[in-house]
């Protein structure tokens, strides 16, 4: 992460407050990395644990850290840097996770499953910066804030998720209106096939992607996808398929039975622009517990052999939300915590720092490359 830290061009802030001294742009960014992955509940417990001997021990050996700044330096400095041009320290982890060979582990149908969700990381009526997303609301307040759009490669039968670089869903620079999920996954795509043009990926999203736009654009990108749809949201669909005979599988595993209706190539809706999709409908039903139904669309062709795999593919979204988000928000990270917002982008920075360190450096170490690294005792 030093290494990608250290590309991101140098901040000029003359309002700096901070020390005469200029701290390294990289020794900023580790330490608020350092922050998050110490768990410290806000900056100024950082910013006072930073000269216990320990602490500080610990800065400069595991994160190189020539000079920790204080915590008015840090939100200065931080506030500057553009996101942008923290993509590179998420290009950097997955290329290490290309050259050792760990990405093999997450084949799904001769590609990989690319998870993505929306979610928000600051909330006030106060507090606000040139980049808030802003709701009015009928009594004239207003409600300012900011969301992400995460992604990470993901696999069925793996615990642990690899993190893709998330879209921020702010105001873009110029523009007067809100942003939106839709464009941000618009732009998350255009850099996605950019950063990684060769990475044969499935999307998977929820039902609010499941619109001819959206579904025309994944297309285009020559990606496949698996998406959560729903009677209420996509009406013309549920309605074609009503009447018409789906094939069917039935499946047993342990206490879980179930259910595999699909049918291929339907339109999605009524509209003439529509893409041509195939429907999986699976019914869950485990021991006394009520029937469960859920629907998705795809255009990877369904058969009796990969239908179950692409029904895990669909409930596989659950881990950008459990294995992602519920990391940040309930295992120390202090997703929620307001680490300060600043003018411009400290918020969308310590998101991405956050995101970075809990997904990526979170992984349960292997007692093989332990071995190798330390020797075998």
């Amino acid at each position: 992460m030093r290494k990608a830290f250290k590309k991101v061009p140098e901040v000029r802030n003359s309002n700096s407050r901070g020390p005469k001294k200029k701290i390294l742009l990289a020794d900023c960014l580790m330490s608020g990395l350092a922050m998050f992955s110490l768990k410290s509940k806000s900056l100024l417990e950082f910013d006072q644990k930073r000269s216990d001997k320990m602490v500080k021990h610990n800065l400069k050996s595991l994160y190189k850290i020539q000079q920790a700044p204080c915590d008015t330096y840090m939100r200065e400095q931080l506030d500057e840097v553009d996101p942008a041009n923290l993509r590179e320290c998420y290009l950097s982890a997955f290329k290490a996770v290309q050259r050792g060979k760990l990405l093999r582990q997450y084949d799904f149908l001769g590609g990989y499953l690319a998870l993505l969700d929306g979610t928000e990381i600051f909330s006030s009526k106060e507090v606000h910066c040139e980049n808030c997303c802003e709701k009015k609301h009928r009594d004239g307040s207003t409600t300012y804030h900011h969301q992400i759009l995460g992604a990470a490669i993901a696999h069925p039968d793996l615990k642990q998720v690899i993190p893709l670089c998330p879209e921020q869903i702010c105001k873009q620079d110029g523009a007067k209106k809100n942003d939106c999920e839709r464009r941000a996954t618009q732009r998350f795509l255009q850099q996605l096939k950019k950063e990684h043009p060769r990475l044969q990926l499935t999307i998977v999203s929820d039902a609010l992607s499941a619109n001819t736009p959206q579904i025309n654009e994944i297309k285009s990108f020559g990606y496949h996808f698996i998406t959560n749809v729903k009677p209420k949201g996509n009406k013309a669909l549920f309605d074609f398929i009503s009447g018409i005979e789906l094939s069917e599988k039935k499946i047993t595993i342990e206490k879980e039975h179930y259910i595999l209706r699909y049918i291929n190539n339907i339109p999605l809706n009524n509209n003439k622009e529509a893409p041509m999709v195939n429907f999986l409908e699976c019914v869950v039903t485990k021991g006394k517990k009520p029937k469960k139904t859920f629907t998705w669309i795809t255009n990877h062709k369904i058969t009796k052999n990969n239908v179950y795999s692409i029904m895990r593919g669909g409930h596989a979204r659950w881990k950008i939300e459990n294995k992602t988000f519920n990391t940040l928000k309930n295992q120390g990270y202090q997703f929620g915590h307001n680490f300060g917002h600043g003018k411009k982008h400290l918020t969308s920075v310590f998101s991405m720092l956050k995101k970075q360190l809990a997904v990526c450096f979170r992984q349960p170490y292997r007692r093989d490359i332990l071995a190798e690294h330390f020797g075998k005792k």
